[in-house]
Protein backbone atom coordinates (compact mmCIF):
# COMPACT_ATOMS: atom_id res chain seq x y z
CA UNK A 1 0.00 0.00 0.00
CA UNK A 2 1.31 3.65 -0.75
CA UNK A 3 2.26 5.46 1.97
CA UNK A 4 0.19 8.42 0.72
CA UNK A 5 -3.06 6.47 1.01
CA UNK A 6 -2.79 5.29 4.31
CA UNK A 7 -5.43 6.51 7.05
CA UNK A 8 -3.16 8.12 10.13
CA UNK A 9 -6.13 8.21 12.25
CA UNK A 10 -9.61 6.19 11.93
CA UNK A 11 -12.70 8.53 11.89
CA UNK A 12 -16.02 8.10 14.24
CA UNK A 13 -18.61 8.76 11.47
CA UNK A 14 -20.78 10.28 14.66
CA UNK A 15 -18.10 12.73 15.61
CA UNK A 16 -17.83 13.85 12.38
CA UNK A 17 -21.83 14.46 11.57
CA UNK A 18 -21.88 15.94 14.50
CA UNK A 19 -19.54 18.43 13.80
CA UNK A 20 -21.12 19.02 10.32
CA UNK A 21 -24.13 19.42 11.33
CA UNK A 22 -23.19 22.56 13.52
CA UNK A 23 -24.09 24.35 9.92
CA UNK A 24 -27.09 25.37 9.93
CA UNK A 25 -28.48 25.19 6.42
CA UNK A 26 -26.58 21.63 6.35
CA UNK A 27 -28.62 20.25 9.10
CA UNK A 28 -31.99 21.83 8.23
CA UNK A 29 -31.54 19.63 4.85
CA UNK A 30 -29.88 16.71 6.68
CA UNK A 31 -33.33 16.22 8.53
CA UNK A 32 -35.35 16.90 5.62
CA UNK A 33 -34.02 13.83 3.91
CA UNK A 34 -33.73 11.84 7.07
CA UNK A 35 -37.61 12.19 7.19
CA UNK A 36 -37.40 10.96 3.64
CA UNK A 37 -35.57 8.29 3.91
CA UNK A 38 -37.43 6.92 7.22
CA UNK A 39 -40.81 6.89 5.34
CA UNK A 40 -38.75 5.54 1.98
CA UNK A 41 -37.67 2.23 4.80
CA UNK A 42 -40.81 1.85 6.00
CA UNK A 43 -42.60 1.41 2.60
CA UNK A 44 -39.37 -1.30 1.76
CA UNK A 45 -40.74 -2.80 4.81
CA UNK A 46 -44.10 -3.12 4.16
CA UNK A 47 -43.37 -4.38 0.69
CA UNK A 48 -41.26 -7.40 1.77
CA UNK A 49 -43.03 -8.00 4.93
CA UNK A 50 -45.98 -8.40 2.47
CA UNK A 51 -44.42 -10.21 -0.06
CA UNK A 52 -45.22 -7.98 -3.23
CA UNK A 53 -42.38 -7.19 -5.84
CA UNK A 54 -41.68 -3.85 -7.05
CA UNK A 55 -43.74 -4.31 -9.93
CA UNK A 56 -47.28 -5.75 -8.60
CA UNK A 57 -46.50 -3.09 -5.89
CA UNK A 58 -46.12 -0.04 -8.52
CA UNK A 59 -49.18 -1.87 -10.51
CA UNK A 60 -51.33 -1.46 -7.09
CA UNK A 61 -51.04 2.29 -6.93
CA UNK A 62 -50.27 2.92 -10.27
CA UNK A 63 -46.98 3.43 -11.40
CA UNK A 64 -44.07 2.19 -12.55
CA UNK A 65 -41.44 0.32 -11.13
CA UNK A 66 -38.82 2.26 -11.60
CA UNK A 67 -40.73 4.95 -8.87
CA UNK A 68 -41.19 1.95 -6.78
CA UNK A 69 -37.18 1.57 -6.41
CA UNK A 70 -36.85 5.61 -6.00
CA UNK A 71 -39.46 5.86 -3.54
CA UNK A 72 -37.97 2.93 -1.40
CA UNK A 73 -34.26 4.47 -2.76
CA UNK A 74 -35.15 7.71 -0.77
CA UNK A 75 -34.93 9.33 -3.78
CA UNK A 76 -38.51 11.12 -4.62
CA UNK A 77 -40.42 13.39 -2.77
CA UNK A 78 -43.53 12.17 -1.20
CA UNK A 79 -47.30 13.51 -2.06
CA UNK A 80 -50.12 12.70 0.86
CA UNK A 81 -52.00 11.18 -2.63
CA UNK A 82 -48.95 9.10 -2.92
CA UNK A 83 -48.85 7.78 0.68
CA UNK A 84 -52.23 7.67 1.24
CA UNK A 85 -52.25 4.60 -1.64
CA UNK A 86 -49.28 2.99 -0.06
CA UNK A 87 -51.21 2.98 3.37
CA UNK A 88 -54.06 1.57 1.43
CA UNK A 89 -52.50 -1.11 -0.10
CA UNK A 90 -51.72 -2.49 3.05
CA UNK A 91 -54.53 -1.93 4.64
CA UNK A 92 -52.68 0.68 6.92
CA UNK A 93 -53.97 4.01 8.16
CA UNK A 94 -51.90 6.91 6.92
CA UNK A 95 -51.00 9.33 9.98
CA UNK A 96 -49.01 12.35 9.79
CA UNK A 97 -48.15 13.82 13.19
CA UNK A 98 -46.52 16.93 13.85
CA UNK A 99 -45.13 17.07 17.75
Amino acid sequence: MNKKNKISKATDFGEYLKGQLKDGELRKHYRSYGKQLEIAYQILQLRIKNNISQEEFAKRIGTTQSNIARMESGSQNFTIEMLDKVAETFNKKLQILIK
